[in-house]
């Protein structure tokens, strides 16, 4: 099982970013994936989870109505689209799937 995350950077408050997750060595469409992320000095937090066939979809109250997670089985990818950014999101990100696979993670930074 392989989880690779792409897309995370520096932005300026207010701004979007989009995350991606590539997954392989596991049937992709039959798991939900999640997304963590990780700031300095605090544990670990779901960040949002999306079902195996993307028709369920759960947020953490913290981002609810500024993130969208989505997937493509078809490319075995998820994404994690974030907007209306605040310095507080910033956090390593990590997806995650069952039963315990993580992929490395991907830096946002959210400052002027």
């Amino acid at each position: 099982v392989q989880l690779v995350e792409s897309g995370g950077g520096l932005v300026q408050p207010g701004g979007s970013l989009r995350l991606s997750c590539a997954g392989s060595g596991f049937p992709f469409s039959s798991y939900g994936m999640s997304w963590y992320r990780q700031a300095p000095g605090k544990e670990r937090e779901l960040v949002a989870h999306i079902s195996g066939s993307g028709g369920r979809s759960d947020y953490a109250s913290s981002v609810k109505g500024r993130f969208t997670i989505s997937r493509d089985n078809a490319k075995n990818t998820v994404y994690l689209q974030m907007n209306s950014l605040k310095p507080e999101d910033t956090a390593v990100y990590y997806c995650k799937t069952w039963p315990d696979y993580w992929g490395q993670g991907t830096q946002v930074t959210v400052s002027s």
